[in-house]
């Protein structure tokens, strides 16, 4: 049974990976015994990530670019020349600022859109072709928000737009099945240096803390653990589904001091 939790031979591309939830996944990755290619803007950060995943037995391969503005092909190639194969993606590019709703312009709608659901639209577009090569064909991953179950104020780009991820997951779940299966996690509020100013906030910390039942934020551990569940062929039934790993969220864990209009 245990077998079924490992990633031996498998080859994974995860985004935004030089932080955060993207460098804990690509490190869990690899502890699992995936080689992973890791994307992000920020080369340095990336660097970083690969040396840790080096120190594990496997193999890293570096891309620096902004998947808002680049081909996203340039990681399928890498994954091939690298590695000689696709099995994981991991669409963790993402965000939008919180503003008010009067203060959300259209503009910043759509741009909200095509970073977090364009760009994985346009990795899978990339990757699937040479997925459906592999015998058992692949997995991919999408990392929504627990704010599309549960919305507040403050959020209508980010929930909006995790909200379509979230149902983008259960189309191209059908579109690819039975050779390739398309899930999402939404995870609740996560300490990464995205929030550090909850983490630093006694406050918004403890209030946070009070909304979850588990009575504490996530971790990107947290996050990983369950993207490896989802890589792995212990979740080779599932497809199509979002795992909430957020603490046993049953509303917003944190509310915007908007006033009403």
């Amino acid at each position: 049974m245990t077998d079924k939790f490992t990633l031996d031979g498998k080859v994974a591309i995860v985004t935004g990976a030089g932080r955060g939830i993207g460098a804990g996944i690509a490190l869990a990755m690899a502890t699992a015994g995936a080689d992973v290619v890791i994307a992000a803007r920020s080369a340095d950060q990336l660097g970083h990530v690969a040396s840790q995943i080096e120190v594990l037995g496997r193999r890293a391969a570096v891309v620096s670019l902004n998947l808002f503005k680049d081909d996203p092909a340039v990681l399928v190639d890498t994954a091939i020349t690298e590695f000689g194969a696709i099995d994981v993606v991991v669409n963790n590019v993402g965000g939008a600022m919180p503003k008010p709703f009067l203060e959300t312009s259209v503009q910043e709608l759509s741009g909200a859109f095509a970073f977090n659901v364009g760009t994985a639209h346009a990795l899978n577009l990339a990757a699937v072709p040479k997925m459906l090569e592999n015998p058992n064909g692949g997995s991919i991953i999408n990392i929504t928000s627990s704010i599309t179950a549960h919305p507040g104020r403050g959020f209508i780009a980010y929930g909006t737009v995790k909200a379509a991820l979230a149902h983008y997951t259960r189309m191209a779940a059908q579109d690819l099945s039975p050779r390739i299966r398309v899930n999402a996690i939404a995870p609740g509020t996560t300490a990464t240096p995205a929030l550090e100013y909850v983490a630093s906030n006694d406050e918004i910390r403890s209030e946070i803390e009070s909304r979850t039942p588990m009575r504490r934020l996530g971790t990107p551990d947290d996050i990983a653990s369950a993207a490896v569940f989802l890589a792995a062929d212990a979740s080779s039934y599932m497809t199509g589904k979002t795992l909430e790993v957020d603490g046993g969220l049953v509303a917003a864990s944190f509310v915007a001091p908007i006033p009403d209009l």
